[in-house]
């Protein structure tokens, strides 16, 4: 029961601390970081030992579906080379450093051991960088390159601790005779994550009850990295293939009264799983603590801070190292020259920033959490990965902000005139579709809604730097409110969903055709859901007013 009373309230003091984050500008899990270390010194706090099997399926596998879930394909590609360059440069880079490091401080570690810890302490988490670069709102490609190395150095990171956990347990290591095992795990992993990815979205499509599609959401998750687990493929990359393969066709099954509310639960539940993965860090760390007396303390945190600096110094030097490059490719060519210029390199701010986001969270404490416990080195290796999250956190989270505004680093508008561009476009495809239902009084003033809504739009196009209206002020207007009470309530229900449809129609080409990204589409298909149930719920409150008249 005390372990069940300090989990409840810590996920209280979590939400408070978010809070307090959002109003100064720092990342939440910096604070929780700092109350996870805090549980370690408070006396008589209990101590609790995950079972290291549970820690990546319960950490990771949500977390990256909730990430995979809003990355866009097109934006990926067109900044592919810096995102490969971090979750495959930078992961090596930082793995080879940190591990050299560890060796050098305790001999007697073994080299598979510090290559986990290397391998753990690897891949940075973008959710605690991107906290704070939404609220100032820079160029729209520094999120796309964060968010989308989140989603692939985790792969690489982990794949790299399995292999090096593996060799450790088993006392030796296979070499070359392992590539073809990682090329069958990787083509493996991609068809299992395709197969999986359609028949999930023909069992959502079949859901219309709320609480049973957002449990079925959770139990999929599960249920897909238990299953690629059992065999023997990458639950990583099973995750990530699935939930962007299962976001291209979501959009087209779920409906809206689903898709609203389980965005908010699975915000909600990637919030309360980042405060628990302190929490239990927290826990260990206190039997850790109680373990690691004197000169073996003393040496902990001094590895834990070396490995911290060492982890922070591999990111930057690489990031540096391949902006200057990018840039160097990417000068003017001498007339004639055929050499294809480079010019999807970083700028030195831009470098700056990405440079500095390197903030380790849930999936570095996932990764130590799962390490067997009679794993060489362990809580050494758990010490120092909490320290990594600890440091990063603290040092590079609280001061990113400063950081970005001192370097001025604005928003290019791309994501803005993309919505603006697909509103226009769906408007005009529900005034079209309206427009094939005349002949009642409610048809009609739906129709002027959306004439009225589409001209609007329209000027918000041509006039580029106007602000642009909310998206609940765009879709709400009054007469046409008080119109769904009128008479004709079926045709105005026909009229509307066909309008409804229409518009989700040519969002998705918009989409498809890459016209638009996976930012722009998320916020219209928004505004389209909330509109879609303010429409449905002042259609049945006309029908029971017509109703209670007749």
């Amino acid at each position: 029961m005390d372990v069940f009373e300090v989990v409840v309230a810590l996920l209280l003091g979590g939400a408070v601390l978010a809070a307090v984050a959002r109003r100064i500008g720092a990342p939440y899990p910096a604070l929780v970081a700092l109350a996870g270390a805090a549980l370690a010194l408070v006396p008589g706090a209990p101590t609790l030992v995950l079972d290291p099997e549970l820690a990546l399926a319960l950490f990771v596998a949500p977390v990256l579906v909730d990430a995979a879930f809003d990355a866009s394909p097109r934006d990926l590609r067109a900044n592919w080379r810096a995102v490969a360059s971090l979750a495959l440069g930078a992961v090596a880079l930082t793995i080879v450093v940190v591990a050299l490091v560890a060796k050098l401080l305790v001999p007697g570690m073994p080299w598979g051991a510090a290559v986990a810890l290397g391998a753990i302490v690897a891949p940075p988490d973008a959710a605690a960088a991107t906290t704070v670069l939404k609220q100032l709102r820079p160029p729209h490609r520094l999120l796309v390159i964060l968010e989308g190395e989140s989603l692939f150095n985790d792969a690489s990171a982990l794949l790299v601790y399995r292999l090096a956990v593996g060799a450790t347990v088993a006392g030796a290591f296979s070499g070359w005779g392992v590539v073809p095992t990682l090329l069958v795990v990787t083509v493996g992993s991609v068809v299992l994550a395709l197969v999986l990815a359609r028949l999930t979205l023909m069992v959502n499509a079949r859901i219309r009850d709320v609480s049973t599609a957002v449990v079925f959401q959770f139990c999929t998750t599960f249920g897909v990295w238990i299953l690629a687990e059992r065999l023997h493929l990458s639950g990583i990359i099973t995750m990530v293939v699935f939930a962007m393969a299962a976001s291209r066709r979501a959009p087209e099954v779920v409906p809206a009264r689903i898709r609203i509310p389980s965005w908010a639960v699975w915000e909600v539940a990637v919030f309360v799983l980042n405060v628990l993965a302190f929490v239990l860090v927290g826990f260990q760390l206190k039997s850790i603590a109680a373990r690691a007396t004197g000169g073996t303390g003393v040496r902990y945190a001094a590895v834990a801070a070396a490995v911290c600096v060492a982890a922070i110094l591999a990111r930057i030097g690489w990031v540096a190292g391949a902006a200057a490059v990018s840039r160097w490719r990417g000068r003017p060519r001498p007339e004639g020259s055929r050499e294809k210029r480079d010019a999807v390199g970083l700028d030195a701010r831009a470098a700056a920033v990405v440079g500095w986001c390197g903030m380790r969270g849930a999936v570095t404490l996932a990764a130590a959490l799962a390490l067997p416990t009679d794993f060489p080195q362990r809580d050494l290796i758990l010490v120092a990965a909490f320290g990594v999250v600890l440091g990063t956190l603290v040092l590079q989270g609280l001061t990113l902000r400063p950081l970005l505004l001192r370097l001025r680093l604005e928003d290019d508008g791309s994501v803005e005139r993309e919505v603006r561009l697909a509103r226009v476009e769906t408007l005009r495809a529900a005034a079209a579709a309206v427009a094939e239902c005349p002949g009642a009084e409610t048809a009609a003033l739906v129709r002027h809604r959306y004439e009225l809504q589409l001209r609007r739009a329209e000027e918000d196009v041509a006039h580029d730097g106007r602000a642009v209206r909310d998206g609940a002020e765009v879709q709400a207007a009054s007469p046409e409110r008080a119109a769904a009470r009128a008479d004709g309530e079926d045709c105005d229900a026909a009229a509307v969903r066909a309008a409804t449809e229409a518009q989700r129609r040519r969002l998705v080409a918009l989409r498809s055709d890459d016209t638009i990204g996976d930012a722009a589409f998320q916020r219209v298909e928004e505004e389209l859901d909330w509109a879609e149930l303010d429409w449905s719920q002042l259609i049945r409150a006309g029908r029971r007013e017509g109703g209670e008249a007749s």
